[in-house]
């Protein structure tokens, strides 16, 4: 597992020839991709600082339905450049998981928020440190970029996440991404909307992959950009996300948790029943004693469920890993 580091804004290269400065990864197939939601104002940028910081690369702008010139920008940037109409983060990264082959994925927010002269650094943790993910973990968001509630909201999932599904992220919202072939080939990628980086993540964690993780600069958005961020509606998309993935990932827990509060809450309503039915060998309140089982009953059908579609789970898991050991990472 990386560890997480911080990089200088600029971070430079080893000392390499000319050639090997100019193309740091000889070998390694790059793909650049970069969703966008009518960015006409920055694309441009975005693109030709990802040239410049990985001139072998292939660029890829996946256009979502914007209604501007992000297009026109993005063509003229020298960036292939897609359509996905049906709207959303997690449609446009279905789409371009699907469409691109390479051997590393750099995935960046076409926002011009994130430094494209750190990609190197993102690449080298796939090709040299054999990470099937690397995350560039924003630094000073908070002080920033951030409105205070999001500030707020980013610090709370990420602790959310840990607790839940075991693994600490710095930044599990960060766009800033890179990726091996097989973790692209193999994530099934259900989401649709900017939930996707969560799911990005449970894919990560569920089968065990090895991550890295370095703390890059995270600017502002530059005048004329606006931000597609919903605080309260992604909010809650995002917390139904982390309901979803933990029932499909952990359903013992899952399921687990409202049994034992089923049970519980059967043994505190019970216990004066219980002292009353030893004191006199009567229970005088029936309808709370019908309560009591009911509840228990309730909680046995649910540690049920979770060992059942815990199995199923386990089963899944299986499955997937075994289609990404199949895969290699150069295709």
């Amino acid at each position: 597992m990386a560890e997480l580091q911080l990089a200088a804004p600029h971070a430079r290269l080893p000392d390499a020839t000319a050639a090997e400065t100019a193309e740091p990864f000889p070998r390694t197939r790059i793909a650049v991709l970069i969703p966008c939601h009518n960015e006409a104002a920055t694309i441009g940028k975005v693109v030709r600082d990802f040239r410049a910081a990985l001139p072998q690369a292939r660029i890829a702008v996946f256009d979502n339905a914007s209604r501007d010139d992000t297009v026109a920008e993005a063509s003229a940037a020298g960036a292939e450049v897609f359509r996905e109409r049906r709207r959303g983060k997690g449609n446009v990264v279905r789409r371009m998981f699907a469409e691109i082959s390479a051997d590393v994925y750099v995935m960046a927010d076409g926002d011009g928020t994130y430094d494209a002269s750190a990609a190197p650094q993102l690449v080298a943790m796939i090709v040299n440190d054999r990470a099937d993910m690397a995350i560039g973990v924003r630094a000073h968001v908070h002080a920033n970029a951030h409105r205070a509630g999001h500030a707020f909201g980013n610090r709370m999932f990420n602790r959310l996440y840990g607790a839940l599904f075991g693994y600490a992220f710095g930044d599990i919202f960060s766009g800033y991404r890179a990726f091996s072939r097989r973790f692209v080939k193999s994530f099934p990628a259900l989401s649709s909307g900017f939930e996707i980086e969560t799911e990005l993540s449970v894919h990560a964690t569920q089968l065990r992959l090895p991550i890295g993780e370095i703390v890059l600069p995270y600017g502002k958005r530059p005048e004329g950009s606006a931000s597609k961020l919903r605080s309260i509606s992604d909010g809650w998309r995002i917390l139904r996300t982390f309901a979803y993935l933990l029932k499909e990932t952990r359903p013992a827990l899952f399921f687990g948790l409202p049994g034992v509060a089923f049970s519980f809450a059967a043994l505190l309503l019970a216990l004066p029943l219980i002292e009353t039915y030893l004191a006199t060998g009567l229970v005088p309140r029936l309808p709370t004693a019908i309560l009591c089982t009911g509840l228990v009953i309730l909680a046995c059908m649910s540690a049920t469920c979770g060992l059942i579609l815990d199995s199923l789970a386990r089963f899944r898991v299986e499955q997937k890993r075994m289609l990404y050991l199949a895969l290699t990472r150069e295709g």
